[in-house]
Order: structure tokens, then C-alpha cells, then sequence
């Protein structure tokens, strides 16, 4: 469905490069996320994708139709939910969704199954003016206006950025459905954590991709053990740890750190932090998250 080959893209007179030869295709009825913290390209690429944005080099073909020469067409063809809410703020929320639907010369009765499951969540607040919903409601009317002309691929930038964690729950499980009707969709996330929710994944930063694969296949290509580690003297431990010379690499994470070693290391790491006061170590293998084959995958 989405082909994308060598794009490369740079702001400010070619001194700072959004994306460096981003190469990958998106197959149809998939649920592919673009993994990556801000400042990543995410949107510099969904804004290739959508038309708004022309490439440096390089070409990107949405079913078939090139974004240069087929614009008109894909307009038609893609619903795009921007990272920043873009909707008409004094518009009612039926106002935004029927101008929506107009646009695209079709009316809200003719596709309200595709968006019925969403738009019941929001219609008590019909009448509202968008300015005034809360942030969920405010997603949830913009993914109605997105899809209200029933697009063949639904490009998702950040969407569940801000938004709290029951609605960021319900988000996912609305893509599902949609997905389940046949919608090919591209979404993009600052959150490691969402990735898991995807088909496939690519990691990207700086412009970069940085491994392309189902989250499954990710988490199974770390090539080492990996190890949480856990002391009543958190402030001391990253350094002391780090300190170590059979560390590989160390990481805060949360309350613990994450933590691999050089061939053999972890059987003298225990020993190593008492003689630095710990006394309390507690150190279990456990299997890596997405986050941390993504900090792994910028370390090399």
C-alpha cells in the first residue's frame, strides 16, 4: 500500500536534516507504527506521505500513485490526524464533522458505520464547540473528521501525545477495530510502549530507521542477556555501576537500572558494588522491552 524509497528531507536550506534515505514499505490492511522520540523525522515524513511536504530526494508511491505527480488523487485517498489538533476550534463538533464530510462530497449518514463506534463516545457533546472538549474528546473528533470519507489509508502523527491513559487505551482499541475493516494505517509514537500494540515497527532517530520488524522479532534480536538491578541506594548505583569493568552498558530505568556485560562480567558484579557499599544488590535476568532494544540499537 505505502512505498517509500531513498526520501531524504532537510529544513533550513539544506543545513538540517530531517530524514536521511528512508527506505520501507507498508503493506495494505497493516497496523505499522514509526517508533521515535521528538525531533525524529516522524513528521517530516507523514507530511511527505500526505502531500503537504515535498522531498529532497528520493520518491514515495501511496497505492500505486506517486505523492508529487498523484497528489490530487491521494488527497482523496488518505485521512491524516495531524500531531497538533488542527480542527475548527468554534465549530461545533457536528459543525466540523459535517464541513469535513462536504469537503470530501459525502455526507456523515453515508459512512457514520465506520465512525459510529468512535462518534458515540462524543456525541452527547454534539454541541459543544471543539475548543471546549478535553483533550480524549478532542482526539476522537479529529480521528472522526479523518475518516469521514472513508480513506484507504489513515496516517496517525502522535496522536495519543498528552492525552491521558485511558483514553490513549481506547485510542488503540479503536484502531483495532478499524483496522479489522480493511484501513491501512500509519501512526507514529513517542511512546515505546505503544509499539507492542503494532503489525510491524521501524525505530527511527535522527532521520534514520534504525531496524524494521513485527515488536516480536525486535525483542528477539537482542543479542545479549539482559539484566534489572535494584538497590536501597539508587542515587549511587548508576555510577558505581558504571564504574564496573565488565559493564557493556547501563541505564536508568525507573527505579531500577537495566544493565548488560561484557562476556562474563555479571559473575563478579555483585561482589564488585558490596566493596562499594551496596549490600543490598538484588539482580534478575528479565526479557527487554522495546525501549530497551531502541537504546541499545543507538548505542552501536
Amino acid at each position: 500500500m505505502i512505498s517509500i524509497d531513498n526520501i531524504t528531507m532537510t529544513y533550513n536550506k539544506g543545513t538540517v536534516t530531517a530524514l536521511k534515505s528512508i527506505s520501507l514499505t507498508i503493506n495494505t490492511g497493516e497496523l505499522f507504527g514509526l517508533i521515535g522520540p521528538d525531533g525524529a523525522g516522524k513528521s517530516s515524513l507523514f507530511r511527505i506521505l500526505t502531500t503537504l511536504l515535498l522531498a529532497d530526494k528520493g520518491t514515495a508511491n501511496i497505492n500505486g500513485h506517486d505523492v508529487v505527480k498523484d497528489y490530487r488523487r491521494i488527497r482523496n485517498t488518505v485521512g491524516y490526524m495531524p500531531g497538533r489538533f488542527s480542527l475548527y476550534q468554534d465549530l461545533t463538533v457536528e459543525e466540523n464533522l459535517e464541513f469535513f464530510a462536504t469537503i470530501f462530497g459525502t455526507t456523515i449518514r453515508e459512512n457514520y458505520d465506520l465512525i459510529k463506534d468512535i462518534y458515540i463516545q462524543i456525541e452527547p457533546f454534539k454541541n459543544r464547540r471543539a475548543g471546549a472538549l478535553s483533550g480524549g474528546m478532542k482526539q476522537k473528533l479529529a480521528l472522526c473528521c479523518a475518516l469521514i470519507h472513508k480513506p484507504e489509508v489513515l496516517f496517525l502523527d502522535e496522536p495519543t501525545t498528552g492525552v491521558d491513559v485511558v483514553s490513549r487505551k481506547e485510542f488503540w482499541e479503536m484502531l483495532k477495530r478499524l483496522k479489522a475493516q480493511g484501513i491501512t494505517i500509519l501512526v507514529s509514537t513517542p511512546y515505546m510502549d505503544e509499539a507492542n500494540l503494532c503489525d510491524r515497527i521501524a525505530l527511527i532517530q535522527k532521520g534514520e530507521i534504525l531496524s524494521i520488524d513485527t515488536p516480536a522479532q525486535v525483542i528477539a534480536s537482542f543479542p545479549v542477556p539482559l539484566y534489572a538491578i535494584i538497590s536501597s541506594n539508587p542515587f549511587s548505583l548508576l555510577r558505581d555501576a558504571r564504574s564496573y569493568e565488565w559493564i557493556d552498558s547501563c541505564f536508568a530505568f525507573g527505579d531500577s537500572l537495566h544493565a548488560t556485560f561484557k562476556k562474563g562480567g555479571e559473575t563478579g558484579f555483585i561482589s564488585f558494588m558490596e566493596s562499594k557499599g551496596h549490600q543490598d544488590i538484588q539482580m534478575n535476568r528479565f526479557e527487554p522491552s522495546i525501549e530497551d532494544c531502541f537504546i541499545r540499537l543507538l548505542k552501536n
